[in-house]
């Protein structure tokens, strides 16, 4: 819809706007400069005749008429001689006029006035009902004032006629600068408009139509941002729909299980083994149940922004045979060999809690994707001031093409030994990103680094704070350990 007076007017009355100041702008500078150089040409025109000429005016009034006479015709000027009355203050009268008609226009001359004053040559332009005049007064001793008055309209008719060719052309400029700017401003509307269409397609939902603009200016870069930002949109609507149909499938899946093993147990036939392996089946799809739903909680409190992480000191050394001890039966059960490699004293600042969630995340990944009898290392060292804890294995590793995928929520890498729920990565990357680390992930045939980096710091023997203990803490080691 077309708001009246919008963007398209609005331009082009700024245009025209634009285009009347810059001319009327010029007007005042060029007009009254142009005029004010013309009259002063005169006047200097007019005293270059008029001083010479003033000192052979006559003292003998009679002969005042005859030389006014010679003075006009010498300077195509009408000249009046003015005596000197004696008065108190002194005073002019008009004695003899070249014009031979009434003088009472000059009668009380401003600029004869002031060389009576002064006692010297006094110009200036005077403007009365006879016209536009340029009026030279010279004094004649004490007993006359010459006056030299010469029309402005010959030299003003140039300025006149440059006025009104400028005023003509500040019409045709301010039409011109109407129809070009509401042309103009009527393309950048239509633009404006076709943007606006697209951001009321995908706020609809839309986001399958590209937003192209062929423009080179910012209206086209605005287009390539809402283009960005639907590619984005689609993205994200696309993650969302995923998923909600695989935790849907996540949460189907031991849900129908223990439904099925729930109608078994219903039949009175079951020896008592079948009942107790029933039993400890539906006890795994609990477990596997009760970590969905929780990782779940952990993903949707990281999007929402609730989710909040401590900021104490770790010794990732400890962290590393916590997992290991907390892990070892899981190790066996799976037939892999665990070890821990402790490089020194690792501190970092962190959640205690958080960071042994993200190793049991990393460990128990290495053990589903690996082949029994992998080794599977836990290293704890210090790098450039940075604390590391990572999980190492000697499997077959991730394709190249997948490793950037594996830490998409859901994701599954694909010829695995078994597959999880696909949230374990996911949800270590966004706690790392929480407490100011990060995870990263290298790999190759016989080796796979999964390594978390968080920020270092000092032992507590060596920080201000004082150390704070932990349950299940030993001897730091520099070598691996076998489980």
């Amino acid at each position: 819809m077309t708001i009246p007076g919008g963007i398209r007017v609005r331009l082009a009355l700024a245009l025209a706007a634009i285009v009347a100041g810059a001319l009327g702008t010029a007007y005042l500078i060029v007009v009254p400069s142009l005029e004010r150089r013309l009259v002063e040409a005169r006047l200097d025109q007019l005293e270059k005749l008029a001083v010479p000429l003033s000192k052979e005016f006559p003292a003998d009034t009679v002969l005042w008429a005859d030389k006014v006479e010679d003075f006009a015709v010498a300077t195509n000027a009408r000249v009046v001689a003015f005596d000197v009355l004696t008065t108190t203050p002194p005073a002019l009268r008009v004695f003899a006029d070249s014009r031979r008609r009434s003088s009472r226009d000059v009668a009380d001359d401003p600029v004869a006035l002031r060389a009576l004053e002064s006692g010297k040559l006094e110009r200036g332009r005077v403007v009365d009902p006879s016209g536009d005049h340029a009026d030279l007064a010279v004094p004649v001793g004490a007993e006359a004032v010459l006056l030299f008055r010469a029309s402005l309209a010959d030299s003003l008719a140039t300025v006149r006629l440059v006025e009104r060719r400028l005023l003509l052309a500040t019409g045709f400029a301010l039409a011109l600068a109407l129809v070009l700017g509401l042309t103009a401003a009527g393309m950048l509307a239509q633009r404006l408009r076709r943007l606006e269409a697209a951001a009321e397609r995908i706020a609809g939902g839309d986001f399958n139509a590209p937003i192209v603009d062929r423009g080179q200016d910012e209206i086209a870069q605005l287009a390539v941002t809402f283009d960005r930002m639907r590619v984005r949109l689609a993205q994200l609507d696309n993650a969302r729909k995923e998923f909600v149909a695989n935790a849907s499938h996540e949460l189907r899946t031991p849900l129908f299980s223990l439904s099925g093993f729930l109608e078994l147990l219903a039949d009175e036939e079951l020896d008592e083994a079948t009942r107790r392996e029933f039993l400890t089946t539906m006890q795994g799809q609990l477990e596997r149940l009760t970590k969905l739903s929780t990782d779940l909680l952990d993903l949707s409190r990281v999007d929402a922004g609730q989710l909040g992480v401590a900021q104490d000191l770790v010794d990732l050394g400890a962290v590393a045979r916590m997992l290991a001890n907390e892990l070892e039966h899981v190790a066996v059960a799976a037939e892999h060999q665990l070890e821990v490699d402790v490089a020194g004293d690792v501190w970092c600042a962190a959640d205690e809690e958080r960071v042994l969630q993200i190793g049991r995340a990393l460990v128990a990944n290495a053990f589903v994707h690996t082949p029994p009898g992998t080794r599977v290392v836990i290293r704890a060292r210090r790098r450039a001031g940075r604390a590391q804890l990572s999980v190492e294995d000697d499997g077959p590793g991730i394709p190249a093409g997948q490793q950037d995928a594996v830490f998409e929520r859901f994701y599954r890498v694909e010829g695995g030994m078994a597959s999880g729920s696909g949230l374990g990565l996911a949800i270590g990357r966004e706690l790392a990103h929480l407490m100011d680390g990060s995870v990263r992930l290298r790999s190759q045939p016989g080796k796979t680094v999964v390594a978390v980096d968080l920020p270092g710091a000092e032992s507590p023997e060596h920080a201000a704070e004082p150390p704070f203990s932990r349950e299940n803490d030993v001897e730091p080691s520099t070598g691996a350990r076998a489980l």
